[in-house]
């Protein structure tokens, strides 16, 4: 069975796209399925964090490779044949460079953190994944319970035509003094809040796919 190609994308820069992908990694090869990264953003983050892993770890338990727009189909393709899961990290653009990392995915998760902003940066990506057929999530990122703006963007989400994950991600430090680190929330050696939204974050994009 060929692997199932998720696919991370926003226009918007900062929004936690590779926070995102790093930790759902870590999610899913802690179930035990075989994982691939492609890292398809000239910025390199997710290589760095893969990096910074591989020489903490030694065994990263998950497979790196990068591409270029274009080379996005094959590689994805090559890494399909091989692995269960293949998350793919983008740039924050919008534009025809986009397309090849969106037409191979079996769905395409958008991070929005709680602005206006973000919010108005998802309508590109939005706009491209219905041109090609793709199927969407939208994932609050950042969020902050209990605030007049985290209601009001949560509102706005809901109302775009896509799916809105049920579990967010809290404004949290852990995830960036994790990602520094080469690891997930998941591995941060204590159970917490952030451990628990990815654990179930990670369960809804997996029954989404």
């Amino acid at each position: 069975m060929t692997g199932r190609i998720i696919t991370i994308a926003q226009q918007k820069g900062g929004s936690g796209k590779t926070t995102l992908a790093a930790n759902l990694a870590v999610a899913f090869t802690r179930q035990g399925l075989r994982v691939a990264l492609l890292d398809t953003d000239p910025q390199g983050s997710l290589g760095r964090w893969f990096m910074a892993r591989a020489e903490r770890l030694g065994d990263p338990g998950m497979a790196l490779s990068t591409a270029s727009a274009w080379g996005v189909g094959y590689e994805t393709g090559k890494l399909a044949g091989d692995h269960d899961i293949v998350l793919v990290d983008t740039p924050p653009k919008a534009d025809s460079d986009l397309r090849p990392a969106l037409r191979g995915a079996q769905l395409v998760l958008v991070p929005v953190a709680m602005s206006q902003v973000d919010l108005w940066a998802t309508e590109g990506v939005l706009d491209l994944a219905r041109r090609e057929g793709r199927p969407t999530m939208l994932i609050l990122n950042r969020t902050r319970a209990g605030t007049k703006l985290n209601a009001e963007v949560a509102g706005k989400a809901a109302e775009l035509d896509a799916g809105l994950a049920e579990a967010v991600l809290g404004n949290r430090v852990t995830f960036a003094e994790t990602l520094g680190l080469g690891l997930g929330v998941l591995e941060a050696g204590r159970k917490s809040s952030a451990a628990a939204e990815v654990e179930a974050l990670a369960q809804e994009v997996l029954a989404a796919v």
